[in-house]
């Protein structure tokens, strides 16, 4: 699952220069970020400032108008010349939620269009809030079965609305979460938990109905004294860089950079990623890294392949984290998973008894629990969820798209949460792929180390296959009210048939038989190429309320900056929307 981001719209923003395209192709630019120099970042102040400007001067198209105010998040800067700035808004000094939008402009900076979450003016009917905060913050407890904080007023411009209301962080007994209230009649507009857990609530009780467990396989790793490189033994001045190894769960003996801090003390902790570090909760339910305890050895070597070692589990998730950072670095030139060279974390033995893994914005930070004992038997530090978890941050920093809406049980629905889902599956398996260890051989399955009797949780050739979630192969108007994992299967079908095309193949280890919704033939681009498209999708034409159709659009834009609008990767894009149903015919009617 993921989390709700509209807690955190009036953020204080840095604004980065982001890479675009894939590494070793021609359409590859510098690895940028926030370090850049002072003419680097004058050139971004303005870029953003036209950006800011077209936006009120395109009043039609953008939406912005009287009382809005636009606050860069972050500035794409193309190898060809585009550039994109994505802007938060308030309104009359109110954050609005689902009012994010991105501002295109040529080379030269003139306007060049625009992809809005809301389409609509931002102005909400009544501008005196009936409800005091007080009030609100007590519904929003009882809504959310916890403590609140303080209320805020925003403006709630989500799913077609501009209403007055109040939004409320609250802490719960297991998990925090953001209530919406209308500041005039008291209803509750929204109740989205802000953990990204990677088992859903649906998907838990169909394992308990089933009596069926998550119960991966350990023992790969090999018992033997983990051999310490020769720069951490050589180090003179501390701290110091270190290559020790991990005996980890699942992937076996794997290296890991670590920090010396002493002559025989070694921190679990990777001074060439940005100080990414995993340490452990012990136990406790914390949001704060902080109370985590450090990982410390003194011959760095972590683990020893079972579950007897703390440090086993650390050695899968500091090895999963790592790889994912590689891979979004190496193929996208992003440094970190908000592109701004701040670490990735993780804390392990995450609570008592917690039988998921999640990505947690309030603490940063990947959360890991050991398994609950009955249908979750051991951690969850497998590396596709770890790349599935922390591409929900990637999504956080960029499109942070939203569930339309969140039942009793934590269940998230709607097109925008599905994409979210999915994005995290495609990227997810492509971390995989980059890190290409013989012991996790890389695929196009989710979860296939998991042990479940269906061998997978999910899949991107064949989504349907998936009977735990009941995920679905095509796009039809039902989607929109199928549980966010459910309707994922819609675009990650579209990636699979855009990289690999239809019908019976093996790839690697792994068979696969891709079915079209019309029986269409669909020839692939390489995953490459579809990678390469959809991460430019994400990053310059997804918004918060970006669905199947609006992706579709999203995709063919980027197909188009990168290859050209007559190119066969053009074509490709629009034949595997149609192959899932997705086309311009059927766009809904309110959409067209």
């Amino acid at each position: 699952m993921r989390s709700a981001h509209i807690r955190s719209v009036a953020v204080a923003v840095a604004v980065t220069t982001a890479a675009t395209g894939l590494a070793g192709t021609a359409f590859a630019g510098p690895a940028t970020g926030v370090q850049q120099s002072a003419a680097s970042a004058a050139t971004s102040t303005q870029v953003v400032e036209a950006a800011r400007a077209a936006a009120f001067a395109h009043a039609p198209s953008t939406g912005v108008g009287a009382g809005d105010e636009l606050r860069a998040q972050d500035v794409m800067i193309d190898p060809e010349g585009a550039r994109h700035v994505r802007f938060v808004r308030t309104h009359r000094g109110m954050p609005v939620l689902g009012g994010d939008l991105v501002v295109h402009l040529s080379r030269r900076l003139a306007y060049t269009g625009v992809t809005r979450a809301a389409d609509h003016a931002v102005k909400p009917a009544a501008t005196e809030a009936k409800l005091t905060a007080r009030q609100a913050e007590e519904k929003a407890a009882s809504a959310a079965d916890g403590d609140a904080g303080t209320a805020e007023l925003v403006v709630d411009a989500r799913d077609g609305a501009s209403a007055l209301a109040y939004q409320v962080p609250v802490d719960g007994a297991n998990s925090s979460s953001t209530v919406v209230v209308d500041a005039l009649t008291g209803k509750v507009r929204s109740n989205t938990p802000d953990s990204d857990e990677f088992l859903s609530p649906k998907v838990l009780e169909t394992l308990r109905r089933r009596g069926e467990t998550v119960d991966p396989a350990l023992g790969i790793g090999s018992q033997a004294q983990a051999l310490i490189g020769s720069s951490a033994s050589a180090a003179a001045h501390y701290p110091a860089t270190a290559h020790g190894s991990g005996r980890s769960l699942f992937v076996g003996k794997v290296p890991l950079t670590t920090t010396q801090t002493a002559r025989k003390s070694f921190l679990l902790k990777d001074p060439t990623r940005y100080g990414t570090e995993t340490r452990d909760a012990k136990g406790r339910e914390t949001e704060s890294f902080g109370q985590g305890t450090k990982f410390t050895s003194t011959t760095d070597s972590w683990g020893n392949g079972t579950t007897s070692s703390r440090g086993s589990a650390a050695a899968d998730a500091q090895y999963g984290i790592t790889k994912t950072l590689d891979f979004y670095k190496k193929t996208f030139g992003r440094k970190g998973i908000a592109n701004n060279s701040k670490p990735a974390r993780a804390m392990v033995h995450w609570g008592n008894k917690v039988g998921n893994a999640f990505w947690d914005p309030t603490c940063g930070c990947m959360l890991y629990g050991d398994g609950d004992g009955q249908e979750i038997k051991k951690p969850l530090v497998v590396l596709d969820v770890t790349g599935h978890e922390l591409t929900h941050g990637v999504v956080d920093a960029t499109a942070k798209l939203e569930p339309t809406y969140v039942d009793n049980d934590g269940n998230q629905f709607g097109e925008p949460g599905a994409l979210n889902e999915s994005l995290a599956d495609i990227f997810g398996s492509n971390v995989e792929f980059s890190a290409n260890n013989p012991k996790n051989p890389p695929n196009y399955l989710l979860g296939e180390k998991l042990g479940l009797a269906q061998k997978f949780l999910r899949r991107l050739d064949h989504p349907s296959l998936d009977r735990l979630e009941g995920t679905v192969d095509y796009w039809s108007p039902e989607v929109e009210e199928a549980e966010v994992h459910a309707g994922s299967g819609v675009s990650s079908h579209a990636y699979y048939l855009l990289a690999e095309g239809s019908g019976r193949k093996t790839i690697g280890a792994t068979t696969y038989d891709s079915p079209t919704y019309d029986g269409s033939t669909v020839t692939g681009i390489g995953r490459t190429k579809a990678t390469a498209i959809f991460y430019r999708a994400l990053t310059r034409y997804m918004v918060s309320s970006t669905d199947f159709h609006d992706a579709r659009i999203a995709t063919l834009k980027a197909a188009k900056d990168l290859y050209g609008a007559s190119s066969v990767e053009y074509r490709a894009v629009d034949q595997a929307w149609a192959a899932v149903n997705v086309t311009v015919a059927d766009t809904p009617a309110a959409r067209r």
